[in-house]
């Protein structure tokens, strides 16, 4: 009875009433919700439950109405194929064959089929703790790695160093990671993503690099 008394509206102030719709308002726009209990001589704040979400580009921020953070958590970003690498390949391999240099062509053309097929099926996912590479558009598991073991996942707090080569025209990505050896392993892999894309979740999951991002 005491605490229907409490809270019940018809016994707050048009001020209190006023401050209560301003809370409930502003917690619908950022998705929380709030429970509190105010008194019956001031409508001073006597107990507050409250969570407030707001989202930071690819990071939900869950604070309290106080500003205190609660929890975090990042969404998991897969940035887009790109097939410029392949076709600039397949382009140069038939500029190649078409000028009867057929022994130069052959590699180069083939170079260019592989990554055509592997932009089609090969992502890299980041979640909210690693880089993971998978494959298909279910996104199943690629494996251990062939050249050096391992799974191809590698949590962000590993990463020694990275490079975008080259930023204007992104080819290679490298990173080094001590996941797989204490020492430090390093990876290469080409760029068969979207560039601006890849360098900005790298920035943001595994920090700065010494590389500009792409245009």
């Amino acid at each position: 009875m005491a605490s229907a008394l409490l809270s019940s509206p018809c016994f707050l102030s048009p001020k209190q009433r006023q401050i209560d719709s301003l809370f409930l308002q502003t917690d619908k726009e950022l998705g929380g919700f709030v429970s509190s209990f105010r008194s019956l001589g001031n409508g001073n704040l006597l107990h507050d439950h409250s969570l407030l979400r707001k989202k930071y580009g690819g990071s939900l921020v869950v604070t309290s109405v106080s500003g205190r953070k609660v929890k975090t958590t990042r969404e998991t970003v897969i940035p887009e194929p790109d097939y410029r690498i392949p076709i600039v390949l397949l382009g140069l391999s038939g500029g190649l064959a078409y000028t009867n240099n057929l022994l130069p062509a052959a590699p180069v053309g083939l170079l260019g089929l592989l990554l055509l097929f592997q932009t089609t099926r090969v992502r890299f996912v980041f979640d909210e703790e690693a880089l993971e590479v998978k494959v298909g558009e279910e996104l199943e598991n690629s494996g251990e790695n062939v050249f050096v073991g391992g799974k191809n996942r590698w949590k962000y707090s590993s990463f020694v160093n990275w490079e975008l080569w080259w930023p204007n025209f992104p080819i290679l990505v490298y990173f080094k990671e001590t996941q797989t050896k204490p020492e430090g392993q390093v990876h290469f892999f080409p760029v068969i993503f979207n560039g601006k894309q890849l360098y900005d979740i790298m920035v943001e999951r595994a920090g700065p690099s010494q590389t500009s991002g792409p245009k």
